[in-house]
């Protein structure tokens, strides 16, 4: 069945957000610290802010400061969005080719609905997307079907007719739940040799790749 609306995840998958959230991480760290490691924080990303804050700051949930570094750490990252954050290669030329094509696309992130927005204004993308789901949009999120459900209804196209692209194995798990297909991208925050074992319908070595699954 052809795919009348695509979806994406957005970290790793649209674009390379970690360098931002590497900066963030290293204004919280002690005058003279070494660099976050980048590799380090691009996986991290894929997880989510407590992944981040325990490889950038060692910390964990429930330990004292944890809380108030973690809203000092959303706040920083607020400031610096769109200083080093980038499309990941090829991707603003197959969402040129999707509209080109009537298929409209939007985005459903486990990151914060806010922050979300303003990474998508700074990619000069905000007016493009068709929707956008973040982490707390609603009560769930992935891998729970909830969000792309609903970005479904906001698309009013039903989940079998959407295809979800993401980078980490929730995506998939979200996109099965939820009734539709999911791809992988090895060009996200995870291993391709990863990716490769999550069930998914299909791995895209490069954005372009998606175009040629939908043809």
């Amino acid at each position: 069945m052809t795919p009348k609306a695509v979806l994406f995840d957005l970290d790793g998958t649209l674009a390379n957000t970690a360098p931002d959230l590497a900066l963030a991480l290293m204004a919280l760290r002690p005058p003279g610290s070494p660099p976050v490691d980048p590799e380090r924080v691009r996986r991290a990303t894929a997880v989510g802010t407590v992944a981040l804050l325990r490889e950038g700051l060692g910390l964990e949930p429930g330990m004292a400061d944890y809380e108030a570094t973690r809203a000092a750490f959303l706040a920083h990252y607020q400031r610096l969005i769109g200083t080093a954050t980038e499309p990941n290669a090829g991707m603003i030329e197959v969402l040129d080719a999707l509209e080109t094509r009537d298929l409209p696309w939007g985005i459903v992130t486990n990151k914060p609905e806010r922050l979300a927005a303003r990474v998508l204004a700074a990619l000069g993308l905000s007016g493009r997307a068709r929707c956008l789901v973040g982490g707390d949009t609603l009560a769930r999120r992935k891998p729970h079907p909830d969000p792309l459900l609903h970005a479904c209804r906001l698309l009013q196209i039903t989940p079998e007719h959407c295809l979800y692209v993401g980078d980490d194995q929730g995506d998939i798990e979200a996109a099965h739940a939820a009734g539709m297909p999911g791809l992988a991208v090895a060009f996200g925050y995870a291993a391709p040799d990863e990716a490769g074992r999550w069930g998914a319908d299909g791995l895209l070595i490069t954005p372009a790749d998606l175009l040629a699954f939908l043809d």
